[in-house]
C-alpha cells in the first residue's frame, strides 16, 4: 500500500505527469543545485520521479511529490530513502528535501520532513533515521536541527564527489526512535 501523508499545509504524495516539468525547473536552478556536482538534465530529473515512483509502488514510501494544498502547486519532494551509495554508515535510512527557491524560508521543508520521520518511525518501525549534506550547507542543517536531529560528528567523503572537490565534505545527522518519540515532533500528520 502506498503511504501518503496530509500535514497542516502540505501533502506528500505519488508522483503524476504533471509534475515532470516543475521539477525539471527546480533542478535546473543553480541556487537550488548549489551543492550539486551540477544541475540536474531533464533526463536525470524524469529518472529520479521514474525511481521514486516505482520504490512508492513497490514498498509503499520513498521520495515523495511534494504540494502546497492551498494550491496544488508541487514545490518539490521530500522523502525516506536508502542511499544508492555504500557509505561510511550503510545500511541506512535516509530523510531529505528539495524545494523551489521562491519557497525556502517558509517552514515547509521542516514541516514535510517532520511527516516523513513519522511515517519512518511510526509505520515503518525504523530504528533511526539519518541526514547528511555538504558541510558547508547551513539551510539544510538547520532543517536538519529543527526536526530534532543531531549532529553525529561524523563528516566523512561522500563519493558522489571527485577527489579533492570543495563539496565533496559531508557532515552526518541522526535521530533514533526514542530520541523522536521524546521530542515532541510526532504525530504531526493525518493519514
Amino acid at each position: 500500500m502506498i503511504v501518503e501523508v496530509d500535514t497542516a499545509r502540505l501533502r506528500l504524495r505519488q508522483w503524476r505527469e504533471s509534475d515532470r516539468e516543475p521539477f525539471a525547473a527546480l533542478n535546473a536552478d543553480p541556487a537550488v543545485m548549489e551543492f550539486f556536482l551540477s544541475p540536474l538534465s531533464r533526463e536525470s530529473s524524469d529518472a529520479s520521479i521514474d525511481a521514486w515512483q516505482s520504490q512508492l509502488a513497490s514498498r509503499g514510501w520513498s521520495n515523495w511529490a511534494l504540494e502546497l494544498k492551498a494550491s496544488g502547486e508541487l514545490l518539490g519532494f521530500t522523502g525516506l530513502s536508502v542511499p544508492r551509495r555504500v557509505l561510511p554508515f550503510s545500511f541506512c535510512v535516509e530523510v531529505g528535501w528539495r524545494l523551489v527557491r521562491k519557497h525556502w524560508g517558509q517552514g515547509y521543508a521542516t514541516e514535510a520532513a517532520c511527516a516523513a520521520l513519522e511515517v519512518g518511525f511510526v509505520r515503518l518501525d525504523l530504528p533511526e533515521i539519518v541526514s547528511f549534506t555538504m558541510a558547508g550547507n547551513v539551510r539544510s542543517r538547520a532543517v536538519m536541527e529543527r526536526i530534532g536531529m543531531r549532529d553525529a560528528r561524523q563528516d566523512f567523503e561522500y563519493p558522489g564527489f571527485p577527489e579533492g572537490h570543495p563539496l565533496r565534505r559531508h557532515c552526518l545527522y541522526r535521530i533514533a526512535r526514542e530520541e523522536w518519540a521524546q521530542s515532541g515532533f510526532g504525530p504531526t500528520t493525518s493519514q
